[in-house]
């Protein structure tokens, strides 16, 4: 685990690694909601007229949906999208959401809490999503870990994953640095987009796109499960207080 940090810190040029606050993302990470999230994409383009994949929602998974929805018809109907029509799409897909049976925690996710609190650090959420179904509910499920004052949504940003924008609005909401904070993340857009913003990532491998499209994207750990997850960030502790 040293070795892996002492090359964090040589990638970003930082002389010293102090966490203080863990940042998960939130679809996949927090919730096992993205099969939900892939058949309701897959239905509401289909709609439209627009082809998407199931497994398409995983390789843009952390992208804001009305940016998904832009890139899906510049790609299919050569045009831009205005905001408008974008958002009315993107409401649909949020309606085929909303009537998906209700996402489960992730398996491990409340021993990996609970491991963070433990070790006194602090507990965020950056997620690209704007399902109010979801969010509503996230201080209630996860009560006396995460609080609202430390959720980053697609309405906190101008711009989503894989940008890093909603990684450095989650640090400035702590009022930390990169080099005080650990990511949590899933996809390979949010991966890019926490390295982007020079945080130390932890990617966990829980949809069916490949490792190595996470390691390419920058993840300093890619791991299978929360479990896995949790264990890690022990041992980072550990090697940083040893």
């Amino acid at each position: 685990m040293e070795e892996i940090i002492q090359q964090y810190l040589k990638n970003h040029g930082f002389e010293v690694f102090e966490p203080q606050a863990v940042i998960f993302d939130m679809d996949g990470v927090l919730f096992n909601s993205m099969p939900n999230h892939a058949r309701s994409w897959h239905r509401a383009m289909q709609d439209y007229g627009i082809r998407m994949d199931e497994s398409e929602a995983y390789e843009y998974e952390g992208m804001r949906g009305v940016e998904t929805i832009k890139l899906k018809a510049r790609q299919q109907w050569h045009r831009e999208l205005s905001d408008d029509e974008a958002q009315q799409m993107y409401h649909k897909k949020s309606a085929y959401f909303s009537v998906c049976p209700p996402a489960q925690k992730m398996d491990g996710i409340m021993q990996l809490m609970q491991t963070i609190k433990h070790h006194g650090l602090k507990i965020g959420v950056v997620t690209g999503s704007g399902q109010h179904s979801l969010l509503d509910h996230l201080e209630q499920e996860f009560e006396g870990f995460i609080y609202k004052q430390f959720i980053v949504t697609s309405f906190d940003v101008s711009h989503g994953k894989p940008n890093p924008e909603p990684y450095l609005v989650g640090l400035q909401k702590f009022g930390i640095q990169p080099w005080q904070a650990i990511v949590v993340e899933n996809a390979p857009l949010g991966v890019r987009a926490a390295v982007a913003a020079r945080i130390f990532t932890i990617a966990v491998n829980t949809g069916p796109l490949p490792d190595q499209q996470l390691r390419q994207e920058g993840a300093n750990l890619v791991l299978k499960n929360m479990y896995e997850a949790s264990t890690s960030i022990e041992g980072i502790l550990k090697a940083l207080n040893s």
